[in-house]
């Protein structure tokens, strides 16, 4: 499989994002360096979500602005954010009935130049073109696992095949970009393995950008290159993985008292409760 040309540099600059009155993200700034796993951590309420649906083009921020390369990405809508080649997958899980198969098409969708009139009528070019969609698909099922289900209807699988299902269908646009919400979450320990080992082969294989949001400490410190942390939409620390668990900033923003962060179990602040509109804001 040939690597394709290395992704631009990702930087999100001087953010503001405000929802009646309340402020979501002030001023947040970040910079997310080619071909890297950059992981963007912080309690329920800190505004993790908030960046992925202002990189996605769901929201438009007050201020600020998010830059791929040279393109400037604030305020595109989400569909043309995709074709610019940024992919994202969700908290909770979001595949379609049908098989593997089915829900990875559809992540071909907007790569498809055949129109539906060809598509319809099943001409040559049509058929050849789907027929191509397809083998790549169950390229992209083996490698992350789910080559012995291609042909197997999603809900038939267990939840951490589920969640992998969508993770590969956002890779079937073929993002240089691709952010991670809560890769994880709800999976038991050899589902987070298994799923953390597949992130780190798709990025090694495929030279692509990973943006993750995650609670999860221990997935955190064993696939992130540097880690953003954000409180009550604002940033508290950037760093290197093991920098972060020793932060002091870090360390009374979460722990409220001296020590470090371990990497197992999730980052969480004690008594914190969630803004409203969050785990989402």
């Amino acid at each position: 499989m040939n690597l394709p040309a290395p992704p631009p540099e990702l930087r999100f600059e001087d953010v503001t994002v405000r929802f009646a009155g309340l402020t979501a993200l002030g001023a947040v700034s970040f910079t997310v360096v080619p071909g890297s796993v950059h992981a963007l951590i912080g309690p329920n309420g800190a505004g993790k979500s908030t960046c992925f649906n202002v990189l996605s083009g769901l929201y438009r921020p007050e201020s600020g602005r998010v830059r791929l390369g040279d393109t400037e990405l604030t305020g595109l809508a989400p569909h043309r954010v995709a074709a610019l080649g940024v992919a994202r997958t969700f908290q909770n899980i979001v595949t379609t009935e049908g098989t593997v198969a089915d829900n990875l098409m559809l992540g071909r969708h907007a790569l498809t130049r055949a129109g539906f009139a060809a598509s319809a009528l099943r001409l040559p070019g049509a058929v050849r073109e789907q027929r191509a969609h397809r083998e790549r698909t169950r390229e992209i099922a083996e490698l992350t696992g789910l080559g012995a289900h291609f042909d197997t209807p999603v809900a038939l699988l267990s939840y951490g095949d589920r969640k992998r299902v969508e993770f590969a269908r956002a890779l079937c646009l073929e993002p240089r970009v691709l952010l991670l919400d809560e890769p994880v979450a709800g999976m038991n320990g050899a589902e987070r393995d298994r799923t953390a080992e597949v992130i780190g082969t798709v990025r090694a294989q495929l030279g692509l950008t990973v943006l993750l949001v995650e609670h999860d400490m221990g997935l955190v410190m064993r696939l992130a290159d540097e880690v953003t942390v954000l409180d009550f939409g604002r940033t508290v620390a950037h760093g290197t993985p093991d920098e972060i668990r020793h932060h002091p900033e870090v360390l009374r923003a979460y722990l409220g008292t001296p020590g470090e962060i371990s990497a197992p179990g999730e980052f969480t602040a004690p008594g914190r409760t969630t803004a409203p509109g969050e785990d989402s804001v």
